[in-house]
């Protein structure tokens, strides 16, 4: 049997996670990338082992893409976009966040809420990497090898243009009494 638990964050509640956010990043500061990247990978090390309630652990595994996009060669991230990411990964390196890890049970709590906000704070990021990753896996299905973020980003233009025409053939096609330019 499964429940549905659901809770709303206030905006105070909110502002409340920002700040530990940004204390996070503060702190961070100077913190090479590889022990930031270091630190979300212990946390996930740390939930595998635990006892962790599904409703945390399932949270908590999308940290991965955010560890993935930025260790991966081909992806590229630019840099303003690795800074963000940097930054929401810096509050994973602390043990002793909001609530300590070690609490049986919900000691992951405070995280797995942190990464609903960084999961929504970086969306489109998250979306296109995983989009890119889908891309490759079929290319390197099809064709034996890994495609490259510039093939992606081609196949992505080609399907803009296709449905560009697909459009402009529809919007023919309901208005034969309109006037044509061209």
């Amino acid at each position: 049997m499964t429940m549905r638990i659901t809770f709303e964050l206030s905006d105070r509640d909110i502002q409340h996670f920002k700040r530990i956010s940004k204390n996070a990043k503060t702190l961070s500061k100077g913190t090479e990338e590889d022990e930031v990247v270091a630190g979300a990978e212990k946390l996930l090390a740390d939930v595998k082992a635990a006892e962790t309630p599904d409703f945390i652990s399932e949270r908590l595994h999308s940290l991965r893409s955010l560890i993935d996009m930025l260790r991966d060669k081909e992806w590229n991230l630019g840099a303003p976009e690795r800074d963000r990411v940097l930054a929401a990964l810096a509050y994973f390196c602390d043990p002793e966040d909001l609530i300590p890890d070690a609490t049986p049970g919900f000691g992951f709590l405070d995280d797995a809420i942190m990464v609903e906000l960084i999961n929504r704070e970086l969306k489109h990021e998250i979306e296109a990497y995983d989009d890119f990753c889908k891309f490759r896996e079929r290319e390197s299905a099809r064709s034996g090898r890994d495609a490259s973020r510039a093939e992606w980003l081609d196949s992505k233009r080609k399907e803009l243009y296709q449905r560009m025409r697909r459009r402009t053939r529809r919007d023919r096609s309901e208005s034969r009494f309109r006037i044509r330019l061209f």
